[in-house]
């Protein structure tokens, strides 16, 4: 498998869209994180999370290149997001420049 998509439960699929994706990004040359990006923003855990760019949880895709550089060992005590704490595994292990992030079109 070379992409992955991860949907909030209760999300609907525009399939012909997810194909979209799946033909223009399938053997990319470098890590892709599509989704709905924003700015996270932690001042009781800067060195974790302050200013990490992640994903809109309801849906975002990746391929196997960024799953291969991600910080595994992400160190990280504060609630659980999963999707703020996924940014951050993406910014640490691949490093934000190194990442092809594509904002998904809604």
């Amino acid at each position: 498998k070379e992409l992955f998509i991860k949907l909030d439960d209760d999300a609907l699929v525009d399939i012909d869209y997810v194909i979209g994706l799946i033909k223009k990004y399938q053997g990319y040359h470098k890590p892709v994180y599509i989704s709905d990006h924003q700015r996270a923003g932690s001042r009781k855990y800067p060195d974790a999370l302050n200013g990490v760019r992640y994903g809109n949880g309801k849906f975002y895709m990746f391929n196997r290149k960024l799953v291969q550089c991600l910080d595994l060992d992400i160190k990280y005590r504060g609630s659980r997001n999963e999707d703020s704490v996924f940014g951050g595994m993406v910014s640490n292990g691949c490093g934000e420049n190194n990442v092809e992030y594509v904002q998904e079109d809604d």
